[in-house]
């Protein structure tokens, strides 16, 4: 069983590669790496429970934040895709047991999340504040990209957690 600051670390280590692959990877692939973020959530959420996404995106968020002061988003998008995570699991009752997780709520979940916070952060990025610009080839993209990396990320975390991470407990 793990405790609760081992649970505050696990936070901070999953917050802290969110971190690195939003400030030290180059754009482009910095977008493409919204797997590796949403895997990183979800083992939060799987791990932590209550909130657990919530807290790693929130540690994400603050140190790239911290980082890049003059980009408020930084914090605001990935705190609000733990939290975009957090409740679809939820409402889709994704439960972290022994004997596994769900892989197609587990799926369905984070293609949900993905999608969402894929449309917020492109309409606030094009629309609102004009930092890119928009076009169709870009919306569609975004259309088809963010619910096809919600797929990935939901495999792939539901994969290592029924594979690997399954019993590993966390102390509540």
């Amino acid at each position: 069983m793990l405790h609760k600051q081992e649970r505050l670390i696990l936070a901070a280590l999953f917050g802290s590669v969110i971190f690195v692959t939003r400030v030290f990877v180059p754009p482009p692939i910095d977008k493409i790496l919204i797997v590796v973020d949403a895997v990183l959530l979800v083992l939060g959420a799987l791990f932590l429970r209550k909130w657990g996404a919530t807290s790693v995106g929130a540690v994400g968020g603050l140190l790239t934040g911290l980082w890049r002061p003059t980009v408020p988003f930084s914090f605001i998008f990935v705190f609000l895709y733990g939290f975009l995570i957090d409740i679809s699991m939820m409402v889709l009752k994704v439960k972290a047991t022994n004997e596994g997780v769900d892989q197609n709520k587990l799926i369905i979940s984070l293609t949900i999340s993905t999608f969402i916070i894929a449309l917020i952060s492109y309409y606030f990025t094009s629309v609102i504040f004009d930092i890119i610009t928009s076009n169709l080839l870009l919306d569609l993209l975004v259309l088809i990209i963010s619910p096809l990396s919600g797929v990935v990320a939901g495999y792939s975390s539901s994969y290592l957690w029924n594979k690997y991470l399954r019993n590993i407990s966390i102390e509540n």
